[in-house]
């Protein structure tokens, strides 16, 4: 009777949960962003007849994929071989990749000694596979040259399958040793042959891997753009298992890149093939997807809704597993503590069912780490019975064990993971010998392993000991590597912060911002009050490491780019007026570094908790907004300016500066410096004022020399569906207002006012501003983050494609004159700060909140007037604008003049 041997592929099994970091899911899941992160890349090892589906996409939370994937030809196939493919595909399925490779290594050499090469071919691919998820990669590429080559020489023609497959595998090995461009290519070549063998579902599972190469690569758009065309695909495909799964992997694709509506659309559209086809397992799939969905959109009644589902439904213990862990990680975040004591029990006995793998591994840390938190958490806030039965040791058992099934599974990543954890544990309880000890331990094999996600985490864990005992060297040592590791990452970051959370705890305002602010913390502190230029110069650049990462995680990829100039060089060489001030919100300090023109950089520091910094920007922030508050506006803000500038006041005098240029940090982002009071006169009373998001600007260029040509483009009226936006009466007089002042004006007014007409304007004539009188939101979450055209809303995520694809002139000026940072949300202003950078232009102007229009009106006249004039900088006219505002008599409150910033570029 004839055998099949297949490609590994993962299909009747739906290994949804994205600690599943075995092989079950990602190997054939090109969608995992990966850059040099080979644990990203999982693949099942199940075979199915019928049609490859695409590879899934770890979504948010801790989702792994399905995927399914093509059988292939049946060959005669003689019996021990046959045995030993199914055993391998057994222990690379429980992840015991080691020893597959074993199994597998044995049923090549049967194969080679039988002749058989079109079944020694497919082995040698699913070997490659193995040897991936080892990050054995010179074996791995060993093993899939040697199957293509065996393939090039038999009849492609009636192999299309085995050779697309194979094509496929060499893609992801490609992509995973940082080969985007190659990748891409043998995507695309792979695209092209399952469409001569008219395999549908492999033509989308081509273009996936695609998209994802393309957004490797940085080129964003493309990969979306390749994301359309698959669901236009998919939508001409009948029902189907694979079709189910499909969505489904498109849907966490969507999600990983941002598109949250688009993502549940997918997922619950596969979630009704999957009911259809009444598959238990496909259900529960989909239903944790649209769990991890609702998830990343902060809708928690609604994830734990679908989680529940989710173990109501599937048949596998794994997923049950996975989506209680997502579901206990949000009841702890709430210190939903009642809920969590019912949910324990349930998670301990699924536990119990999962079979030894890297995935039962990863979920018994992931549960540790749980009980910790829980415990932590309840002793905070007040003592329950339940919870008195909880000790570290419960913690502690768990990790030792997941670090023995590592051992015996030799897997050193799942390994090195476990001993971060159990060193961590020792950490919590101050046995510093035995935390470094296993901290070493895992580091080395994390860094033998190619796992940066883990090294880093492991490098920064070993600074924070070494810091606790004294050895500021060693601590600093370590936090640099840690960042350095961390910068090597950066990019892969962006889109697999999410897909990585569950496995490694792997969240930006947990596990990534800690690392710089307290590298700066530890250097600052290593000067040991003797002022130290080179310890202040790596620090403040360490900062704006922190702001960068920051913005790419915003947007999910890395944003800045183009030919940029130090601000140093712009303050001593083409503005000699202008200092730089960088405050650094630090646990128990406010640390300012400045640079005066002509003069060493310098800092000092006022003590004050950051929850006693954060408290007084939040209610200075509220008070801001209302007119009748200048009094505590003028108390509050005059306490913010002492900690600022009050110690260099003088020095600023004698340096005859003008200009001043904050890079500020955290929450200070969502105030106006303007408003800063000394005690007799506001800031924008003596100097110009700038907000830069770097320590570089984007090749700055003065405006004054320029012919000023402007896009204008407003809506008097809100679009359909924003009810909470008021009308803009006043827009008609701000246009006005621009062409009095001598500027030569194209405007696009309310019907007018639409996203393809501004992208057509701006790509077809040369405009140096772009002028936009509109409702918009900033918001650190970027979904939030929009302005208003006629036909509803802009998301700042395709900025650049509005602003960037002019071919004659960069944009030089981008003002936003109606837009505000989202309510009660702190960190609002990352918004703004990306929507600038997002568009391009070299300088931004927006509102910090909403102001009457008719004040706008005033001071964008007045702006446009002053830059007409002569030749003062873009900081000077606005400061020249905000002052007309401040001596109006209506104006006068902080709350009309102090809301518009400059971001960029301030000549």
């Amino acid at each position: 009777m004839a055998k099949t041997t297949r490609i590994f592929g993962a299909n009747s099994l739906k290994f949804k949960s994205r600690s599943w970091k075995t092989a079950r899911t990602r190997w054939l899941t090109p969608l995992t962003h990966c850059l040099r992160l080979p644990l990203y890349f999982l693949i099942a090892l199940l075979c199915i007849v019928g049609s490859p589906v695409l590879a899934k996409v770890p979504s948010s939370i801790n989702s792994l994929s399905q995927l399914p994937i093509n059988s292939l030809t049946s060959l005669a196939v003689p019996t021990d071989a046959a045995s030993l493919l199914q055993q391998g595909k057994v222990l690379y399925s429980n992840g015991k990749f080691a020893k597959a490779v074993e199994v597998l290594q044995q049923a090549v050499q049967i194969y080679k000694q039988q002749g058989e090469s079109l079944a020694l071919a497919a082995t040698l691919s699913n070997l490659s596979l193995a040897y991936q998820q080892l990050g054995a990669w010179s074996q791995a590429q060993q093993a899939i040259t040697e199957s293509l080559n065996l393939l090039q020489g038999l009849d492609k023609n009636q192999n299309l399958q085995i050779f697309a497959q194979s094509l496929d595998i060499q893609g992801r090995l490609q992509l995973a040793m940082g080969q985007s461009e190659a990748a891409l290519a043998t995507w695309q070549r792979t695209e092209e042959i399952y469409k001569q063998a008219d395999n549908q579902s492999g033509v989308v599972r081509s273009l996936i891997n695609q998209a994802q190469a393309w957004r490797t690569q940085g080129f964003y758009p493309r990969a979306f753009k390749t994301l359309d065309r698959i669901s236009k695909t998919l939508k001409s495909q009948p029902d189907s298992l694979e079709k189910t799964v499909s969505l489904r992997s498109l849907g966490d694709a969507l999600l990983v890149l941002g598109d949250l509506k688009k993502s549940r659309q997918a997922l619950e559209e596969s979630l009704i093939i999957a009911q259809n086809l009444q598959s238990s397992a496909d259900i529960g799939a989909s239903l944790f997807s649209l769990g991890n969905n609702a998830r990343k959109q902060n809708q928690k009644e609604q994830a734990i809704a679908y989680y529940q589902q989710t173990v109501a439904v599937s048949p596998s213990p794994l997923t049950k597993v996975q989506a209680q862990l997502n579901q206990l990680g949000l009841l702890i975040k709430d210190r939903e503590w009642a809920k969590v004591q019912t949910l324990l029990p349930s998670i301990q006995s699924h536990l119990k069912q999962l079979p030894l793998s890297r995935a039962s591994i990863y979920a018994h840390v992931n549960f540790s780490q749980s009980l910790a938190k829980v415990k932590s958490g309840v002793l905070q806030a007040s003592s329950h019975s339940f919870y008195s039965g909880l000790s570290t040791k419960d913690s502690a058992k768990l990790l030792a064990s997941a670090i023995q099934q590592s051992r015996s599974l030799e897997d050193k990543r799942a390994e090195a993971y476990a001993l971060k954890s159990l060193g961590g544990l020792y950490e919590e309880t101050k046995q510093w010998s035995e935390a470094q000890d296993l901290t070493r331990q895992g580091l080395a094999l994390a860094q033998s392993s190619n796992a940066p996600e883990i090294t880093y985490s492991l490098e920064w864990q070993l600074g924070r000991l070494l810091w606790a005992q004294k050895d500021i060297n060693g601590a600093i040592a370590a936090y640099d590597a840690a960042v350095d590791t961390l910068e090597s990452l950066r990019r892969d970051l962006v889109v697999n912060k999410d897909v990585v959370n569950q496995d490694v705890q792997f969240d930006f305002r947990d596990s990534v911002e800690p690392v710089y602010r307290q590298s700066v913390e530890l250097l600052l502190q290593s000067q040991k009050g003797k002022p130290n230029e080179k310890i202040l110069e790596k620090a403040r650049e360490r900062i704006e490491a922190l702001q960068l990462a920051e913005l790419d995680d915003f947007f999910q990829e890395a944003c800045l780019q183009g030919q940029k100039v130090a601000l140093d060089r712009v303050v001593e060489k083409d503005n000699s007026k202008a200092a730089i001030l960088y405050p650094i919100i630090l646990r128990d300090e406010l640390q300012v570094i400045v640079k005066i023109p002509q003069q060493p950089l310098q800092s000092y520091s006022t003590k004050i908790s950051q929850g006693e910094v954060e408290k007084l920007l939040i209610e200075l922030r509220r008070n801001l907004v209302n007119p009748t508050a200048t009094k505590i506006v003028q108390t509050q803000s005059q306490e913010v300016y002492n900690w600022l500038l009050k110690p260099i006041e003088s020095q600023l005098q004698q340096s005859r500066v003008d200009t001043l240029v904050f890079v500020l940090d955290g929450p200070l982002r969502n105030l106006p410096m303007a408003a800063l009071y000394d005690g007799k006169q506001y800031l924008v009373e003596k100097y110009a004022i700038a907000l830069s998001v770097g320590l570089q600007l984007l090749d700055p260029k003065p405006l004054v020399k320029q012919q000023l040509r402007a896009l204008t483009a407003g809506l008097t009226q809100p679009p359909p569906g924003f009810p909470k936006f008021a009308p803009l009466l006043a827009i008609k007089s701000e246009f006005d207002g621009i062409a009095k002042a001598g500027v030569s004006t194209t405007s696009l007014l309310d019907g007018d006012f639409k996203k393809k007409n501004l992208e057509s304007e701006i790509g077809a004539t040369s405009f140096n501003i772009v002028h936009l009188a509109t409702h918009g939101q900033f918001s650190s979450r970027l979904e939030d983050t929009f302005i208003l055209d006629f036909d509803g809303q802009i998301n700042v995520k395709d900025f650049d494609t509005l602003f960037r694809n002019q071919s004659k002139t960069v944009v030089e000026l981008l003002v936003l004159s109606a837009c505000q940072t989202a309510t009660g949300d702190s960190r609002a202003a990352l918004g703004l700060a990306g929507a600038a950078v997002r568009a391009g232009a070299r300088s931004t102007i927006a509102s910090l909140w909403q102001i009457d229009d008719e004040s706008t009106a005033m001071f964008v006249s007045a702006f446009y007037r002053e830059l007409k004039s002569g030749k003062i900088t873009k900081a000077e006219a606005v400061h020249r604008a905000q002052l007309q505002l401040l001596k109006h008599p209506n104006y006068r409150a902080p709350s009309f003049w102090s809301a518009y910033v400059l971001i960029g570029n301030w000549l």
